[in-house]
């Protein structure tokens, strides 16, 4: 019955099963090319897991609004000025750099404070 249902699945949709295709195929690309920031055989693993998803309809995009919900709760560990901060940086950096490729991003937000008095 499970072969089935997922071959019904396919046929209700095939340019969601054929995009799914193509993007497991750009994936294994990816995993064999070494420019991965997996090892080759994680890579690999984590394609067919996400080629199985796509079939099954799970692997949607998020709203906008859910991404900026995501990145707020990064903030919830800190507390005071430090959250307010935090949030200044998730919300409007001045400056962003890195990618999740490369180790992470880093957005910087700059606050003027003004010198004490002599």
């Amino acid at each position: 019955t499970a072969l089935l249902c997922s071959g019904a699945a396919q046929a209700a949709d095939p340019a969601a099963s054929a995009g799914a295709q193509a993007r497991y195929k750009q994936d294994m690309a990816l995993c064999n090319s070494g420019k991965s920031n997996q090892n080759a055989a994680t890579c690999k693993i984590e394609a067919e897991r996400a080629l199985a998803e796509a079939r099954r309809g799970g692997l949607t995009a998020a709203a906008p609004s859910e991404y900026q919900q995501n990145a707020l709760r990064r903030c919830a560990v800190f507390q005071g000025d430090d959250r307010k901060d935090c949030e200044a940086r998730m919300q409007k950096p001045e400056g962003v750099e890195g990618s999740a490729q490369s180790g992470g991003v880093l957005r910087e937000s700059v606050t003027i404070v003004p010198a004490p008095a002599p």
